[in-house]
């Protein structure tokens, strides 16, 4: 069954501070995208890599492979104004087998086991969605203060959302929904069972200044393999 490796990528860089889309900041001697690209590469070389950018960003991507002899074959493709329509573009390049990994540009610490996780569960049941448990105490919020909540009864989500073609394609058929707030949760809302699997602590979105220093921290351990 062929795989695919769908990286979404339509970040700003405004929570980050920074004058470049967070997704071209350099760590590690190159920019956080390119990890993350590497990491489905090393998991499987003939996985085919889909990247989805602002079509105003494609310039610049093109100019940092030049300069970082980055050379993994990849296709672009141009983004939408949400997550939704940039993840339908890239799941209309695709055909209607195999099976898919959605994942955010700036993960790029997500680790071979948990994409295996994601595969295994998907070619058996169709969707794997990685999560890890909540270790903090939650409280809700309610009109008059706030309340203690049971963490147990929750998981936090990560990337890659794996799906069967054939099933996310015909999910992103639906219109837009302000519920959609992930691409399991299109899934879900034509009366599909999420499947979870195990996640991998690491694998942090990078978003925020503190983002950056851990992910400067542990990257090095995989740009020197």
């Amino acid at each position: 069954m062929e795989k695919f490796a769908l990286i979404v990528a339509g970040g700003s860089g405004t929570r980050m501070g920074a004058e470049i889309p967070k997704q071209f900041i350099p760590v590690c001697g190159k920019p956080i995208l390119m990890h993350t690209l590497e990491q489905f590469y090393n998991y499987d070389s003939s996985m085919q890599l889909v990247l989805v950018l602002p079509s105003n960003q494609f310039a610049v991507w093109e100019k940092l492979c030049r300069e970082n002899n980055f050379q993994l074959t990849h296709q672009l493709v141009a983004g939408g104004n949400t997550r939704f329509q940039s993840v339908k573009n890239g799941l209309d390049t695709l055909p209607e087998n195999g099976i898919v990994f959605i994942h955010d540009g700036v993960r790029p610490l997500v680790s071979q086991q948990t994409i295996a996780n994601c595969e295994e569960t998907t070619l058996a049941k169709g969707n794997a969605l990685p999560v890890m448990p909540v270790v903090e105490s939650l409280r809700e919020l309610t009109p008059e203060a706030s309340k203690h909540t049971d963490r147990s009864r929750f998981r936090l989500v990560q990337t890659p959302q794996t799906f069967k073609l054939d099933l996310i394609k015909k999910a992103f058929k639906q219109e837009e929904s302000p519920l959609f707030t992930d691409d399991a949760s299109v899934c879900e809302s034509m009366g599909e069972t999420i499947k979870l699997v195990e996640g991998n602590p690491e694998n942090i979105k990078i978003t925020r200044p503190f983002d950056l220093k851990i992910a400067e921290f542990l990257l090095p351990s995989i740009c020197g393999k």
